[in-house]
């Protein structure tokens, strides 16, 4: 999972004012306006969205997720994210790329943003997105709702906090007290906050370390020792959420955001982690992107593999993912299918083959598509869409510029594949990047009902 650090859109303004918008599969046209029809039988599987907390900035807040229809589509709501202070412990502050308490619990709700159409009270203890998860839940008592400690930009300082047995049970101890039982501090003088605030707001933790003994964003601290301390910080994590659940008679659920890639995942006590978890959301995307600014131009999240892609070996893709994580002795229905709900592009791209595998050391492409949540996509002109029928992977192309991303049909493929294979259930990153009638995630129940 990544904090805000989508690559910025480049040419999106210049592909919008193109002709009309047409779609098909290997042979059919198809009209992308085409819509799903959204079952209403509900699923035994987990389907697990992240809300981020900066969304409310663009506009996106709790109360769309009712509006799209999509809260009644999901049962684990992960909000995105906690970081790590310098002291090692879960924290809240006011400070640019360290923590927005303001987003979180400070800033009241308007009636027109609110999940119940009442506005906050200003001198109520909990306001920001947690009063609002809160009432979410409410409504639709079906979610549970995580917090989500780390990401790509706040993964820094893990290698630390797991690194003894006492850094371990001090750092479990206070992201425990912050977000699980609720004693939020009282920041810059506002009242806000206090013993108990957040209390019911989160019924568990998830942890996104990117990666253990790995390295991840630049600058974060990582050591061989990883290995080992993480296997050792889920047991901790576990060990005092069931302690406190004794004492208040349920359970608490406790996941991870897991690496899609080969070289971060071999670097996990795979045959271990599961004992502590509940289940395990794997990172089944960003296997290629815009970042590889020289192509091949290829998929996001390609589910099985191709003799047709150039990417060096070993290839990266989901079905070898899964299988590696279930020859770990990791119970199917412990694995969670992560899907992304945004693309990857790419420009001056070569006019063969439909723009895809295009570009090499020798051809200058460039990342100016960038990136993009799929309600910005699903709205371009000009472009053709494509279904590969070995990888399973969509993407468009207008002769010189490449997108790939997850169309509804890609999301029931992958779903009849959780169904197959007994996987957990779907995770989504993340629920701002669908469009205002929920059609991705409407994708995702319709596959999980086996339609």
């Amino acid at each position: 999972m990544k904090r805000s650090t989508r690559i910025p859109l480049l040419t999106l303004g210049l592909l919008i004012c193109l002709s009309s918008l047409v779609f098909h599969t290997d042979q059919s046209p198809v009209s992308h306006a085409q819509s799903l029809t959204p079952s209403e039988h509900r699923t035994d599987r987990n389907v697990v969205g992240y809300f981020t907390q900066w969304g409310i900035y663009s506009g996106y807040f709790v109360k769309n997720l009712v509006t799209s229809g999509s809260a009644s589509k999901l049962t684990v709501l992960n909000y995105a994210f906690g970081n790590i202070s310098p002291n090692l412990q879960c924290f809240e502050v006011n400070q640019a790329g360290a923590g927005d308490a303001w987003a979180d619990y400070q800033r009241p709700a308007s009636a027109s943003e609110s999940v119940t159409g009442v506005a906050d009270n200003p001198t109520q203890a909990l306001k920001g997105n947690f009063n609002q998860i809160k009432a979410l839940k409410t409504l639709y008592p079906n979610i549970k709702a995580v917090i989500s400690i780390g990401g790509w930009t706040w993964s820094a300082r893990f290698s630390d906090a797991a690194l003894s047995p006492q850094s371990r049970a001090a750092f479990v101890k206070s992201c425990i007290d912050q977000y699980i039982v609720g004693n939020l501090p009282q920041l810059d003088g506002d009242t806000t906050g206090g013993p108990g605030a957040a209390a019911g707001v989160f019924d568990g933790i998830d942890i996104d370390w990117e990666y253990p003994a790995a390295e991840g964003n630049s600058g974060n601290v990582f050591r061989p020792q990883d290995t080992r301390n993480f296997t050792l910080l889920l047991a901790e994590f576990r060990k005092q959420l069931d302690a406190l659940g004794k004492k208040t008679h349920r359970h608490y659920l406790l996941t991870i955001a897991a690496p899609a890639g080969e070289s971060k995942y071999t670097k996990i006590e795979l045959n271990k982690i599961s004992r502590s978890l509940d289940w395990i959301n794997l990172m089944t995307y960003d296997y290629h992107g815009s970042w590889e600014t020289s192509g091949p131009t290829n998929f996001v999240a390609p589910l099985y593999n191709s003799p047709q892609d150039p990417s060096p070996t070993p290839k990266q893709y989901i079905d070898k993912t899964v299988n590696a994580y279930l020859h770990a002795g990791i119970p199917a229905n412990k694995l969670v299918l992560g899907l992304p709900f945004y693309g990857y592009g790419w420009t001056n791209v070569p006019n063969a083959n439909h723009g895809l595998y295009q570009g090499d050391t020798s051809t200058t492409i460039t990342a100016g598509g960038g990136t993009a949540n799929y309600n910005v996509l699903k709205t371009l002109i000009g472009f053709t869409g494509y279904h590969d029928p070995v990888t399973r992977a969509f993407w468009i192309f207008d002769g010189t510029t490449f997108w790939t991303y997850n169309d509804p049909q890609e999301i029931i493929t992958k779903m009849h594949y959780v169904r197959d294979r007994g996987l957990g259930g779907a995770m989504i990153w993340s629920m701002d990047a669908d469009d205002t009638t929920g059609t991705l995630i409407s994708a995702v129940n319709q596959g999980l009902s086996g339609h």
